[in-house]
């Protein structure tokens, strides 16, 4: 990972409790996959939250950029349904079925237009894609969660 773990995150906004093995083992079940270890091991040092800006470039042109993708906020495993967070990825379900979702994603980031997820439609380990339900676009964004997350930069590599 070319960015340090410790510079990931910024803000816990939603305060999420700590990931523990058990919140790992609940959303595997829950979500019927294996999630990868770096995920886990950045969601063990804050669980989701918003990150310190960082973006994917891209050769193909998104609804986003022409350039890139971002990653501002990456979604956490929230097992306590008392809390209320917009960045959970055990609301993947729910999301799927609301925003006409292909099935078998994991969602890491997004606003409902558009998506960052983990796509496990090729088998157990998943590739990133990019997915905006409103202008039908679902793009391949890296191979695995490790070469997307090796892959970002800073965000402001992009402003003009």
């Amino acid at each position: 990972m070319t960015i340090h773990k410790a510079d990931f995150w910024d803000n816990n906004y939603y305060n999420h409790p700590p990931l523990t093995d058990d919140m790992v083992s609940t959303a595997e079940t829950l979500l019927k996959v294996k999630l990868p270890t770096i995920l886990i091991d950045l969601l063990k040092i804050q669980n989701g939250g918003y990150t310190k800006g960082f973006a994917y470039p891209m050769t193909v042109k998104t609804t986003w950029s022409e350039s890139h993708v971002p990653l501002s906020e990456l979604f956490g495993i929230v097992t306590d349904q008392t809390i209320e967070t917009g960045q959970n990825i055990l609301d993947t379900a729910y999301m799927i079925e609301e925003w006409g979702l292909p099935d078998k994603q994991v969602l890491l980031n997004g606003d409902g237009h558009w998506w960052i997820t983990l796509d496990y439609r090729q088998g157990e380990i998943p590739t990133v894609r990019w997915i905006d339900v409103e202008c039908d676009q679902d793009i391949h964004i890296a191979d695995s969660f490790e070469d997307f997350i090796n892959g970002l930069v800073k965000e402001d590599t992009f402003a003009d």
